[in-house]
């Protein structure tokens, strides 16, 4: 599948990745009795419950549904349908595909995103023709499409070679066209973000992007003016806002600046984790107090400014630069060609050798994982079980029932052997669907329940009766922060570990941007999804009832510190 395939189905799924509101409420759980007040069915569900037909009779059966229920289904949820679409293209049916974007086309014909989608499939088979006719009609309806006028650039000049992202990363562009392009970035965000100002005043986001405009000069290189974007970006405090993880910043760096040791943030205190080319200058555990003579509190304060978060949540930042410390570090400090570091209890200064080799995203092993992203474990002759939640990335227009049945064989499972403890494991868990998290909350909820709106959501009718205990960490956004809003809300269990990292309320949705000169892509939140009946503060995360977090030592050892803390308890209580 070509890149610009996955950009999109991204680009896309995220616009469910915390429940959009203006989709969501219209699709929970479809029109299953669980919820009393009846809502939408999902159609997109509908015609993949009915994938063993032909594509044509899908679609047919489409238009009967359209004509027989029209305000049974949710027809108008373009997004949704696109997705179904796109889940054909995974799985290399393009045909397939192409017939389901052009009943998007045809049902939606004032929208862009059909003919983009529709341009694409006919790419991907090579006629280029109808593929340029879909894209130009894209931009036709939205100017801003960057991507039909890419591919439009593509199909008509198909020999002219872009830059290549290290070639991208030490391009200059005039002090004019870099400030016009931060004015753009600092408009759009205001334009299009529904709460861009909800945690800082519209003078002080003003007065950032005036001090970045400040500091451009005639030799500054676009890897310094996108660092200058990130901060402006993080300064609205919404996790769903953002240059698209730490990616392009990654992907286009020089590798000989990269910082040459892995790191980890621990309590505000840096430790080196692999020596990598230095382990005849650096041990293991070392803890680092400066690097190029900048103390490191400082180094992190200002990476801090340049990390989106929700609201004021420090732990995903930490996370976050735990994951792109060797690549954040060299844009932090400047691009230096090489390194000096301080380490606490040592005199000398030591110089560090280049980098050769290094890891970027460096993935957190400290940690034993099962082996997917839901799993079911029994302790204690099953008096206890762990269940692993890993990610609520299922949706009904594509894999939901995976979760649906995990979670029924598991409750299954748990009240056959009649277990009295439940620990629900949600660290590393980036959210996901709606649809997933409700789901999941019928076993444990004792009573109807609302979501994002006032409409009770019944119970199952055999829910966990047992004690509830429950894992989180700054990882878990979106979605995570809905799922443990109201299992804190209700008062369902235990919270153990670190300050989630994000909350009842979810600034999601995305629309895709790009600057105009510079050709910066960033990704803006566009909708609001926040749980109905739930005042929690909208500045943190969730909060845990113990606190606990691994140290350097138990990181090192691979002790799963917040695991043990639960089981702990559960033997105390008992």
């Amino acid at each position: 599948m070509r890149k610009r395939t996955v950009l999109k189905i991204l680009i896309v799924a995220l616009l469910f990745s915390c429940g959009n509101k203006n989709t969501t409420e219209n699709s929970n759980n479809e029109a299953n009795t669980d919820i009393i007040t009846r809502e939408l069915m999902s159609i997109s569900k509908t015609l993949k419950d009915n994938g063993h037909l032909p594509i044509k009779d899908q679609i047919a059966l489409y238009y009967k549904l359209k004509k027989q229920n029209p305000e049974g289904y949710n027809f108008d949820n373009e997004d949704e349908l696109t997705m179904y679409g796109y889940s054909f293209l995974w799985n290399n049916q393009i045909e397939e595909a192409i017939e389901i974007f052009k009943l998007i086309v045809a049902e939606f014909p004032d929208s862009s995103n059909p003919y983009d989608s529709l341009g694409e499939g006919y790419m991907t088979i090579g006629n280029m023709e109808l593929a340029l006719l879909n894209y130009e009609k894209s931009l036709q309806l939205n100017p801003d499409n960057f991507n039909a006028e890419d591919q439009i650039e593509r199909i008509k000049f198909p020999n002219k070679k872009p830059l290549t992202p290290a070639e991208k990363f030490v391009k200059v562009y005039s002090v004019k066209e870099y400030r016009d392009d931060l004015d753009q970035l600092g408009n759009k965000l205001l334009e299009i973000h529904p709460n861009a100002l909800k945690f800082i005043s519209k003078d002080n986001f003003l007065n950032i992007i005036e001090t970045k405009k400040n500091l451009i000069t005639e030799s500054t290189t676009y890897g310094n003016f996108i660092w200058h974007c990130s901060e402006i970006i993080a300064s609205i405090n919404c996790s769903h806002t953002s240059l698209g993880s730490f990616s392009q910043e990654s992907t286009m760096i020089n590798k000989s600046l990269v910082f040459p040791l892995q790191t980890r943030l621990i309590d505000g205190k840096l430790f080196v984790v692999d020596a990598m080319g230095n382990a005849d200058k650096v041990t293991i555990k070392d803890e680092i107090n400066s690097i190029n003579g900048i103390e490191v509190s400082k180094i992190i304060e200002e990476v801090y400014r340049h990390i989106q978060s929700q609201g004021y949540v420090e732990t995903s930042k930490t996370h976050f630069f735990n994951t792109w410390s060797t690549e954040m570090l060299p844009y932090v400090l400047g691009f230096p060609e090489s390194y000096s570091i301080k380490i606490n209890g040592k005199e000398n200064v030591v110089n560090l050798n280049q980098a050769k080799t290094f890891k970027a995203p460096y993935a957190d092993s400290s940690i034993k994982k099962c082996d997917s992203d839901l799993c079911l474990e029994f302790l204690d002759n099953k008096s206890t079980a762990v269940l692993t939640i890993s990610s609520f990335n299922f949706y009904p227009w594509n894999n939901f029932n995976v979760f649906e049945s995990f979670i029924d064989e598991s409750f299954e499972k748990i009240n056959t052997n009649n277990t009295k403890n439940l620990v629900v494991d949600l660290r590393f868990n980036g959210g996901g669907s709606a649809e997933s998290s409700i789901h999941l909350l019928k076993y444990l909820m004792q009573k109807p329940f609302t979501y994002f709106t006032k409409e009770k959501i019944k119970q199952h009718t055999n829910p966990f009766k047992g004690q509830l205990y429950f894992l989180i960490d700054g990882n878990g956004e979106s979605t995570t922060g809905h799922f443990m809003a109201l299992v804190k809300h209700y008062k369902l269990g235990t919270i153990i570990g670190e300050e989630l990292g994000s909350n009842q309320m979810c600034t999601a949705g995305q629309t895709v941007c790009r600057l105009t000169n510079t050709k910066l892509q960033f990704y803006v939140a566009n909708t609001e999804s926040r749980l109905h009946g739930v005042e929690l503060p909208d500045e943190k995360g969730i909060l845990p009832h113990y606190q606990a977090t691994q140290n350097i030592d138990d990181y090192l050892n691979q002790v799963d510190t917040v695991k043990e803390f639960a089981i702990g308890l559960i033997n105390n209580n008992q």
